[in-house]
């Protein structure tokens, strides 16, 4: 078994000054994503979702579909966990780890659902197999078999046969909008840049927290 008490990286980058970032947390926000796209860094837009639902916390990865009105978007089965969850507490918690610049950002807000037209809009942009797969797959329900989704999936395929796919009910996107913003720089000797911006009446209040 690998010694974990003995893992360690220690950080060397640049570190994070209030002077170095924008006032506005979504721009800054945008800077390090473009930043960690521009370094090749792997899916970028992956972002852990954390939910709470009688006092238990659940993680999962989704990916960042869009940007806008001060939040931050992804999509899904409404009857998935994930769904259930938001239907019953629309409080949740972002994480992006972007290992490779020793960076992440947390985000704390709540979840709200995106409109019909929204969720219409990004659903004709998905790749065909993906779309069909929408209506195979009751996410998060039991399966007794591989061979149950399969065939679900055929079943789509013969059903939508010759036209496009249209969007299921089921199916569509959330923005969580953005109450807190940490940004995390990694630096040596575990002493991090941490700066957190807090959502205001005026727009975003700035503090820097200790490592």
């Amino acid at each position: 078994m690998t010694d974990l008490a003995r893992m360690r990286h220690d950080y060397e980058a640049h570190g994070l000054h209030e002077a170095d970032v924008t006032g506005d947390a979504m721009e800054q926000f945008e800077r390090w994503f473009e930043e960690a796209v521009a370094a090749g860094v792997r899916e970028p837009n992956a972002m852990v979702l954390a939910t709470v639902v009688d006092d238990t916390p659940t993680t999962r990865h989704v990916l960042l579909k869009g940007l806008s009105q001060g939040g931050f978007e992804f999509f899904t089965n409404y009857g998935s966990r994930k769904g259930a969850h938001l239907a019953e507490n629309d409080r949740v918690a972002l994480t992006f780890g972007w290992l490779d610049l020793h960076r992440q950002v947390n985000i704390s807000g709540r979840a709200h659902r995106l409109t019909a037209t929204e969720s219409d809009e990004y659903f004709a942009v998905r790749p065909r197999e993906a779309q069909l797969g929408a209506w195979a797959s009751h996410q998060s329900s039991l399966l007794t078999d591989r061979s149950v989704l399969d065939q679900q999936l055929e079943e789509a395929r013969r059903r939508f046969a010759g036209g496009p796919v249209p969007r299921p009910e089921h199916w569509g996107g959330y923005r969580v909008v953005a109450e807190s913003v940490e940004f995390w720089q990694g630096r040596p000797s575990r002493l991090h840049d941490r700066l957190l911006y807090n959502r205001v009446p005026s727009g975003w209040h700035i503090q820097r927290l200790s490592p």
